[in-house]
């Protein structure tokens, strides 16, 4: 269990799974970046991405410290540049494994509130699906030692895997991938996501946080999943193997799709 304790602002605690190897972590500033003997800070990863998917923070800038704390390091303390301006849906919460809709009764205008149209820039073939699921696939060490960890991956443009993480929640596994990138400063522009689960409401809203203009899943989107990704031009692709899949919405970014 992690507790995010963001100043002024809320307490989140999360059931998650560490995956990387034990190494000291310290923090985060934003003059002297990360604080590490690693260059994989899980635990920052998730904290930082999922403040940025709740809509907490606009990216990494808007973070002024963030620690793990000495006395319990089950907790991340994180001070904002200007937690006045922060305006979210949900907090002094524990984090269920349901979707926000499902687990808490809120409506879906309030899961995407501040949410944008994604741009247009990617175009995919339908035979790099293939090469992308192969290329995550050998990337997840946990669920090769385990069988039973969710993985997620972010890949560019030219389906080159940018990062992945695993977490036996798929939620958290989304979360830690768009964390790692923030913190080393990668763009998130003209980028998908592959996911080793189904496609829910609250991954997808996740993804149009990000940006993210294509969601390929070896499973299936919700109904709701698929409303949204519709409305905010996110192409989604379920069932999502052997250099085939099936596409829900904006088939356009898809060169070739299956028959």
């Amino acid at each position: 269990m992690i507790s995010i304790d963001v100043e002024d602002v809320g307490w989140y605690t999360l059931m998650w799974t560490p995956t990387a190897s034990a190494h000291e972590v310290l923090g985060f500033t934003a003059d002297h970046g990360m604080l590490a003997d690693t260059d994989d800070p899980e635990v920052l990863a998730l904290a930082a991405g999922f403040m940025f998917t709740e809509g907490i923070i606009a990216g990494i800038a808007d973070i002024k410290k963030m620690e793990i704390c000495a006395s319990d390091p089950s907790i991340v303390r994180v001070q904002l540049i200007d937690p006045g301006k922060v305006e979210t849906r949900r907090k002094d919460v524990v984090m269920g494994s349901a979707c926000g809709v499902c687990g808490e009764g809120e409506s879906i205008e309030e899961a995407v509130a501040g949410l944008h149209p994604v741009a247009s820039t990617i175009s995919l073939g339908s035979e790099q699906f293939g090469h992308l699921m192969s290329a995550m696939q050998e990337l997840q060490r946990v669920f090769g030692m385990t069988g039973g960890a969710h993985a997620a991956a972010v890949f560019d443009r030219d389906a080159n895997i940018l990062a992945v993480a695993e977490d036996l929640g798929r939620h958290n596994a989304l979360d830690k991938v768009i964390g790692k990138l923030l913190l080393t400063g990668t763009d998130l522009s003209s980028c998908g996501v592959l996911l080793s689960s189904r496609m829910s409401l609250e991954m997808i809203t996740k993804a149009a946080r990000a940006g993210f203009e294509v969601v390929a899943a070896v499973s299936a989107p919700t109904s709701l999943a698929i409303e949204i990704g519709t409305r905010f031009g996110i192409t989604l692709c379920g069932f999502v193997r052997s250099g085939r899949a099936t596409i829900y919405s904006h088939p356009e970014r898809i060169a070739e799709i299956p028959a």
